[in-house]
């Protein structure tokens, strides 16, 4: 806990963010830092709860109190220690994750949650300004080799676990540069990529070896992976992207989210984009399909590219300003109306709607959306959408981003290789110890999990390299969040 009475005395403050007219014009991250006293005092907030249910909230298990009351009396160094215990990369969840401990503070049942999020993302902040983020190679050496494919949150945590705890690990990723959707799927001004290249030379120092450019199961074969390496770790995400199957589907100016992204991510990197296949929101009239976290990377991409009009449409009904206890009791992920940076930098959200076809010009190019009201009903246990009659209506689109999440791992290539086990839902099936159907195959992340949130892919690496130490020693001392 910070001060016994600081959740009477100091009330929740929202992490600064730079201003929207200067933020809109470049790429650089609208998170601006804490000031060390009004931080000082959100930590402050944390109560003498006695069963911290934050704890329950975070997959990973982090020490939440701990280093709430280590920064309110300015102990940083023993707060980083703390915060490193069980999370191998705070800088991405104190950026990226939206904080499931939050929501299960027990602060929360009758006021503002502890700021958890902003103090976390300015512990490690710290550390890098004082130099105490350095690299720690193991002490003894296995002799095991360990081929972990893919290189976003799961497969890092995984990596950097089982590297530290002396073995040989080789990080494989298809595209050119390391990081999966941390480097492609989350824009600069969410999140630049400077902080993501400062933790790789880390790992690359402690021994990690990475080789981009490698896909598996294509230009790497997988019968080469078996026989050069002890086991190996799935961690490739969920990369089958939802797609939309409505009249015009075919037209022009119509892109899956993660298409966009990646372009404009690579823009970012100095990368040169073939302009026959270029993406650009400039000038344009934008849909953007889908209300979640890819949508908003969408709209704050579109802003900054120049847009003319954004829309962001979503099949559901807006949710309720504040939590309605009685269907979504606390300590559950209170299901609320938010508001992320790129919506305060403009666009119209349209909440309840469905899309009924793609209007398109006589150059085959798409010009607009058709759309109709609808209102969520169950039946049979299920949920469906009902038409309301008399609101079909149309929307102009020069431009429309699909993003509406992810439906599993794709299954050609490296998968149909391997055999393994899949679940019902698609998904890659593992045992209690994280190892697939076929012996010395491990998984880990949205691969095995589905479509899920960053702080979920980090628990379960490092709950997966456990099982794979296991497997190959006998034995582990590495910790597992999860079961």
């Amino acid at each position: 806990m910070g001060k016994i009475t600081g959740f009477l005395e100091y009330h929740r403050v929202k992490q600064p963010y730079r201003p929207v007219k200067e933020r809109v014009l470049d790429w650089r991250q609208v998170m601006a830092g804490w000031q060390d006293e009004p931080l000082k005092q959100q930590a402050a907030r944390c109560m003498d709860c006695g069963v911290p249910f934050c704890h329950q909230g975070c997959p990973l298990g982090n020490l939440i109190p701990d280093w709430n009351d280590l920064v309110y009396r300015n102990r940083w160094r023993e707060a980083i220690d703390r915060l490193h215990a069980t999370n191998n990369f705070p800088e991405f969840t104190g950026t990226l994750c939206p904080a499931p401990c939050e929501g299960a503070c027990v602060l929360g049942i009758n006021d503002e949650p502890v700021t958890i999020k902003a103090v976390e993302i300015s512990i490690i902040d710290h550390a890098f300004k004082e130099g105490w983020v350095a690299p720690q190679p193991p002490r003894v050496l296995t002799g095991k080799k360990i081929a972990v494919v893919g290189s976003g949150p799961a497969g890092l945590a995984a990596a950097q676990q089982l590297r530290r705890a002396g073995h040989e690990v080789t990080v494989f990723e298809r595209d050119d540069r390391i990081g999966g959707l941390l480097r492609y799927g989350i824009p600069e001004f969410k999140m630049e990529k400077r902080v993501l290249d400062r933790r790789l030379e880390q790992m690359r120092a402690e021994g990690v070896v990475f080789q981009p450019g490698s896909h598996v199961g294509v230009n790497v074969p997988v019968d080469a992976l078996r026989r050069n390496f002890d086991a190996i770790l799935l961690a490739g995400g969920a990369g089958h992207a939802r797609d939309l199957s409505v009249p015009g589907r075919e037209l022009k100016g119509i892109h899956l989210a993660m298409e966009y992204l990646t372009q404009s991510n690579r823009r970012c990197e100095g990368d040169p984009i073939d302009e026959a296949r270029s993406i650009t929101a400039k000038d344009k009239h934008v849909i953007i399909i889908g209300g979640g976290d890819t949508g908003a990377d969408c709209l704050g991409t579109v802003h900054r590219q120049g847009a003319k009009s954004v829309h962001s449409l979503e099949i559901m009904a807006r949710p309720p300003d504040k939590r309605i206890a009685e269907v979504n009791p606390w300590p559950e992920w209170p299901n609320i109306y938010r508001t992320a940076s790129a919506h305060e930098e403009g666009g119209e959200r349209v909440y309840a709607v469905s899309t009924k076809r793609f209007i398109g010009d006589e150059q085959g190019r798409v010009r607009a959306l058709e759309l109709v009201k609808v209102e969520m009903k169950k039946a049979e246990g299920r949920i469906i959408f009902e038409e309301i009659l008399n609101t079909l209506h149309t929307l102009p689109a020069d431009l429309v981003l699909l993003a509406m999440g992810f439906v599993g791992p794709e299954k050609p290539g490296m998968l149909e290789q391997l055999g393994v086990k899949l679940t019902e839902r698609g998904n890659v099936w593992r045992d209690a110890n994280w190892m697939t159907s076929v012996p010395g195959v491990f998984t880990a992340g949205d691969m095995q999990r589905g479509q899920s949130l960053i702080v979920w892919a980090i628990a379960e690496g490092r709950s997966a390299a456990r099982g794979v130490d296991q497997y190959l020693m006998g034995t582990s001392d590495l910790p597992a969040p999860l079961p």
